[in-house]
């Protein structure tokens, strides 16, 4: 590891001293476990030390976070993958627990995961579905179905005010709510075709030409088509471009499902996550629009993968006065 120019790059993310250490000690203990320092590591290579870490019971947060950004700085891809798969949305599990408490109280929370222990942050996805199935099938035998929409469509993900708060300021400078969306719409687009050209990621994914026309193709991927009072969203497919070259339905529904705790299911004959579960996406799909808006909002799932539909698609109830 080339630990002067590792440092520079960490500085450049407002890092703490401490947390720079705590990065600098992680990636000397990766390149260490793979003995051969010259050797571009792979996927499996970065997924094999996560389960030392998880044997250690060091495969916290901020580790893994420190796994990515030297995975990012070594321009390596797999590396990147590996740890971003187990950081994005790593949390829900966690908080469905605490939120589960705080709505139908401890008793009533501990009945749901009698037995079943929550997983930390390096369980492997493939793992994720079979604890997450037998929680959504207590959850739904125990509680009505308005107080499951309830728990989930606050959504399970962290997802803070100020981080759209920009959008907000925005928000009120624009003439009108179509406007907003338009704008966004194509700073979107932008923001592909950037991607593309710098042959970059969006998030876990490759951006291709065909993957920017298919999203052009339709208007709800990228921010919404308002109706009356409802903006219907259509989520981008979690890897666009196999999803696009498949024709195989299972497997088009495999590369379309961005969640953690339930893609690794639909490929699975005995593991099914139970579709109510996609409350959890439709919550993360409205959180923008209420801190634009200041309030509460209701959002319903359409479609959905895990129901067998080819997309997943909502339905965010808008205030009356938009």
């Amino acid at each position: 590891m080339n630990e002067k120019s590792f440092r520079q790059f960490l500085q450049t993310r407002n890092l703490s001293e401490d947390e720079i250490e705590q990065h600098i000690s992680l990636a000397e203990k990766f390149d260490e476990f793979l003995r051969d320092s010259s050797r571009v590591p792979t996927i499996e290579d970065a997924r094999a030390f996560v389960s030392v870490l998880v044997q250690e019971k060091a495969d916290t947060f901020n580790n893994l976070v420190a796994l990515a950004r030297y995975g990012w700085f070594r321009k390596n891809n797999e590396v990147y993958l590996a740890a971003l798969e187990l950081i994005d949305g790593g949390e829900v599990m966690d908080n469905l627990y605490e939120k589960l408490g705080q709505t139908v109280g401890e008793q009533k929370r501990d009945e749901v995961f009698d037995g079943i222990e929550r997983p930390t942050w390096g369980t492997p996805n493939t793992e994720k579905p079979r604890l997450m199935q037998a929680v959504m099938e207590r959850l739904e035998r125990l509680l009505d179905a308005e107080t499951c929409k309830q728990i989930l469509s606050g959504s399970l993900r962290d997802l803070p005010d100020e981080s759209y708060l920009e959008d907000r300021r925005r928000y009120a400078e624009c003439g009108s709510f179509d406007e907003f969306l338009a704008m966004k719409r194509q700073e979107f687009i932008a923001q592909l075709e950037r991607i593309k050209d710098e042959k970059g990621l969006f998030f876990n994914q490759e951006i291709t030409d065909e993957v920017i026309a298919f999203v052009q193709a339709d208007p709800e991927i990228s921010q919404g088509v308002r109706r009356g009072n409802v903006l219907y969203v259509t989520k981008i497919p979690y890897m666009a471009k196999e999803y696009l070259a498949e024709t195989d339905e299972e497997k088009k529904r495999y590369y379309y499902c961005h969640c953690p705790w339930a893609r690794e299911s639909l490929m699975s004959s005995e593991v099914h996550v139970p579709a109510t579960f996609c409350q959890c996406s439709a919550g993360f799909h409205k959180k923008p629009w209420e801190v634009i808006f200041g309030q509460p909002l209701e959002a319903d799932v359409l479609e959905s993968v895990l129901k067998g539909d080819r997309r997943c698609r909502f339905a965010i109830h808008l205030p009356t006065d938009v």
